[in-house]
């Protein structure tokens, strides 16, 4: 079992792994560590990953970023108007929900959100699946915390299309601090005051800020703020706006009319940010960037700050509202913990070292952080990997209520309650109590609509009790729900039962000391408990509950999934039939210069003739009419060559295998030669020993060999009769 963690970002996706005792995070096909959260389709296949990236410029009307900003919205959501600007490819609405209109295999498709969400999860698959040598199914996945219900969900339905399973959807910043304070062995015990600590995300568009209490073995989320429109790509953004108008007044260009001009000075600018970061002033050059116009700028980072200066002035508004709702001061945090790209922006990490008046920590990685974090939790949520227990309490980020409508019989009924208050404990369990005679519906919502982002629908669900039936007429029956906001910050009624009163008998409390004794106790007299009678409610069966969610139907999952299983197909018969193309040309260009090298001697002018001719018409068949072939037409093509040039190739390979066998034998008869020699000269060194030692023979025996005192000498050479 795998145990993988994702940090989906607007940007880049990065994939860490729980192996060798520790969390690894694993590199893509091109060897980078993070991943361009990018899906493009063309006339044959799709681009995912960093094949989108790569075509992105050429294939700009095709290819869709900002995914996770798309998912779970409607095309009329204010922000997903902001994400045009961001979005090469069309966006239009699908049944509702947003989606992109693409020309993939020749012709117009739609494609949802949920489904691009899951295209790219199917890659982020096949890259931990490549790296791990193992298939992998499970994973915990980051989001914002700033993400609703109808989000959440969204990503869910895209992870099933893509044939995973999220073991929880965890808040960015929990999943931050979770990589901070699992590996933390100074943490304080369970009576000591807690560690507190701020983490600032700043990432590509999101900041968020979360305090957190850590204690041995826990992490407490004590509050969080976020700012969803501030990020690397804002201060992109000013930078770009500014060479805009640059370039129109001193090269009379208008990037802002050419989108691939655009995304070029993004990709500039975005860089020119980055050696801003470390150096006090950058260049720009753009060659050929539109109209044949070469262009050039300069900037400092002083007009940088300047440029940004509305972002810096709202940068301390998430801190501020973190640190109210945490019911703190800044000299309260203890650590202030910085990650994301955007952090590392000079003018940015002043700005926060100022406001909390402390040195900011860096001690994480700002780009893996969250990756870390994922793959933590899902070791932890493993039954493969055995990790230090560590319980981890986020929180509710939008109070959630819930609906009904009134009953007739009980005229003084509420008809809506907040059961789930921004800052509870998530997960958690709620007990819902209604009098009913008869099956009845309730919805759930955001209690604030006002604090959802964008312009969401506040609507989370519709949930059905069914079952209901009076014992006796006129009575009601006390339905109990029980719902829940679980492990990936869902709604749901996990269960529904009735309850019935029933009298039972249980022991009187002992009175307490002072009291009135009673007489036959006070004279020593043994007594058995006195018990009373109570009613108490005993549950006593089920109540189905139906529940309608922004959630896809099943039909419609297995609809998507049966469409990403064709697409991945499609995808990898375009790959595998280049690799026969690459495999075609390489084949021709290495017996072109072994037929007058390497085989000469193995043939005859005749057959090389044949061979060069069939080399020559293969080549031009492969860069005229063979350029758009099938991968079984490329097969027959090497089978065409090898069928030419095999008789030549097989002499030369049957050469090599003769002396391959003559060197393998002349190494077997050194090897036993070698041994014989050595078997002789140990032979001879064991006689040499014997006879060293038959020479050196002691004096005692000397002694006893001499005839003793009237014993007859035998002459030599006379037996005895």
């Amino acid at each position: 079992m795998s145990v993988v963690g994702l940090d989906f970002g607007t940007q880049n996706a990065v994939i860490a792994v729980a192996r060798n005792r520790g969390v690894d995070v694993i590199t893509n096909e091109v060897s980078n560590r993070a991943t361009p959260s990018l899906v493009g389709f063309g006339p044959k296949a799709r681009y995912l990953g960093e094949s989108a990236k790569t075509q992105e410029v050429s294939n700009l009307k095709n290819t869709v970023g900002s995914l996770t900003r798309l998912a779970g919205r409607s095309l009329s959501d204010p922000d997903v108007q902001i994400e045009r600007e961001y979005v090469s490819a069309p966006l239009v609405d699908i049944n509702g929900q947003v989606g992109a209109e693409v020309n993939y295999l020749g012709k117009k498709e739609r494609f949802t959100a949920t489904q691009l969400a899951a295209m790219f999860l199917t890659k982020a698959r096949q890259t931990a699946q490549a790296e791990l040598k193992l298939p992998v199914s499970d994973m915990v996945m980051a989001v914002p915390a700033w993400y609703t219900d109808a989000q959440r969900r969204s990503l869910l339905d895209a992870a099933q299309v893509a044939g995973l399973k999220i073991l929880r959807l965890i808040n960015e910043t929990t999943a931050t601090a979770l990589g901070y304070g699992i590996t933390k062995t100074d943490l304080p015990g369970p009576d000591e005051k807690p560690r507190r600590v701020a983490f600032v995300d700043i990432g590509h568009s999101n900041y968020t800020c979360s305090i957190v209490e850590f204690k041995k073995g826990e992490l407490k989320v004590i509050s969080t703020a976020c700012d969803r429109h501030f990020g690397g790509r804002n201060f992109d953004k000013a930078i770009v706006d500014h060479f805009a108008a640059e370039f129109k007044e001193k090269f009379k260009i208008d990037i802002n009319e050419n989108p691939k001009a655009r995304l070029r000075v993004a990709a500039a600018c975005e860089k020119l940010k980055k050696v801003l970061s470390a150096n006090a002033s950058a260049p720009i050059n753009i060659e050929s960037l539109m109209n044949d116009v070469d262009v050039r700028g300069f900037l400092k980072r002083e007009e940088l700050e300047e440029l940004v200066k509305p972002l810096l002035e709202r940068s301390i508004k998430p801190l501020e509202q973190a640190l109210a709702e945490s019911k703190l001061k800044a000299e309260d945090i203890d650590v202030v913990e910085l990650v994301g790209g955007c952090t590392r922006v000079p003018a940015l990490k002043s700005a926060i070292q100022q406001f909390f008046g402390k040195t900011l920590s860096f001690t994480l990685n700002a780009d893996e952080a969250i990756a870390r974090g994922c793959a933590f939790s899902c070791a932890i949520l493993s039954p493969v990997f055995r990790v230090r227990d560590f319980s981890i309490h986020d929180t509710v980020h939008y109070p959630i209520e819930f609906l009904w409508e009134k009953n007739q019989d009980i005229p003084d009924e509420d008809t809506s309650l907040t059961v789930f208050q921004r800052g509870n404990v998530m997960p958690s369990t709620k007990i819902l109590t209604f009098y009913r005679k008869e099956p009845f519906d309730l919805e759930a919502q955001y209690a604030k609509p006002e604090t959802l982002p964008g312009k969401v629908n506040p609507w989370i669900g519709r949930f059905s009790v069914k079952g209901i039936k009076s014992a006796s007429a006129g009575d009601f029956v006390v339905c109990k729900l029980k719902a829940r906001v679980n492990l990936h910050g869902v709604l749901s009624i996990e269960q529904g039962y009735y309850v019935e009163e029933e009298e039972v008998e249980e022991p009187v409390p002992e009175p307490k000391e002072g009291d009135a004794m009673d007489t036959d106790q006070a004279n020593g007299d043994a007594k058995a408990p006195k018990m009373r009678k109570v009613k108490k409610q005993v549950r006593k069966g089920e109540l189905p509950v139906s529940a309608g969610t922004s959630a896809l139907d099943t039909s419609i999952v297995d609809r998507f999934t049966e469409q990403e299983n064709t697409m991945m197909m499609e995808d990898k018969l375009v790959a595998d039939t280049e690799d026969k193309k690459n495999e075609l040309e390489s084949f021709i260009y290495e017996l072109r210069s072994k037929i007058d090298d390497v085989y000469s001697e193995f043939a005859s002018d005749e057959e090389k003739s044949k061979v060069h001719a069939k080399l020559e018409q293969s080549e031009e068949w492969l860069y005229d009419e063979g350029d758009d072939a099938t991968k079984a037409v490329y097969i027959s093509k090497i089978e065409e060559i090898r069928a030419t040039a095999g008789p030549i190739i097989q002499r030369y390979q049957d050469k090599i295998e003769a002396e391959r066998q003559a060197a393998q034998k002349a190494q077997e008869e050194a090897l036993a030669k070698k041994r014989a020699d050595e078997e002789e000269r140990r032979k001879a060194e064991e006689e040499k020993r014997k006879a060293e030692e038959a020479a050196k023979v002691p004096a005692d025996q000397e002694m006893s060999d001499a005839p003793a005192e009237g014993e007859a000498v035998k002459p030599e050479g006379i037996d005895e009769a």
